[in-house]
């Protein structure tokens, strides 16, 4: 059995080097890396850091879709575990944007326990960000567009893990509060 701690930091820095020249969409435009830390805390912070390969994916989990790294690839640095979290996780980038948003929210329910935790803990960090850094051409209702159907994912992702749920939950409604048009 390889030791954890080192697997993850392995992880983390194979995703930090395929992630180099990325940055968030946000105002302050961030490094791609802090996403992923993000969300690797997410997920460590609801599991007690208990599944390595969960934490590990969480690194990895944008690896196939925004960069040239492939399955196989994966599965040869990582393990075939790790790898299909990953896979399960990954977007066909092939389809339209409106395809793939749809498809997420429709394919989520059946995906498996660990890849809805990662998908969770994502939508969690996006919202996070675009609460604290949000993208400088994105007004409020495109905010609240993200907010809703990042909701729409994460339902269908449920029954998992309560804590990392409520945490999404506590994120959307701040930012559902702070997005909706005031009535006059």
């Amino acid at each position: 059995m390889t030791a954890p701690i080192p697997s993850l930091t392995r992880a983390l820095m194979f995703a930090a080097q395929k992630h180099t020249d990325q940055r968030r969409k946000g105002e302050r435009a961030e490094p791609y890396v802090n996403h992923l830390i993000d969300v690797v805390d997410t997920l460590a912070r609801h599991t007690d850091g208990a599944d390595v390969d969960l934490l590990m994916a969480g690194a990895l989990h944008d690896t196939i879709e925004d960069t040239e790294t492939k399955y196989e690839e994966l599965k040869r640095e990582f393990g075939e575990n790790v790898a299909d979290i990953v896979r399960e996780c990954t977007d066909d980038k092939s389809l339209p944007k409106a395809e793939r948003k749809r498809l997420q929210a429709e394919n989520a329910p059946h995906k498996s326990e660990r890849a809805r935790m990662v998908k969770i803990a994502d939508k969690t960090s996006n919202l996070r960000s675009i609460l604290d850094s949000p993208p400088p051409d994105w007004d409020n209702a495109r905010k609240l567009e993200y907010f809703d159907w990042s909701k729409s994912v994460v339902d269908g992702c449920r029954g998992i893990n309560a804590g990392l749920e409520r945490e999404f939950d506590d994120l959307h409604k701040k930012g559902t509060a702070k997005f909706t048009p005031k009535v006059a």
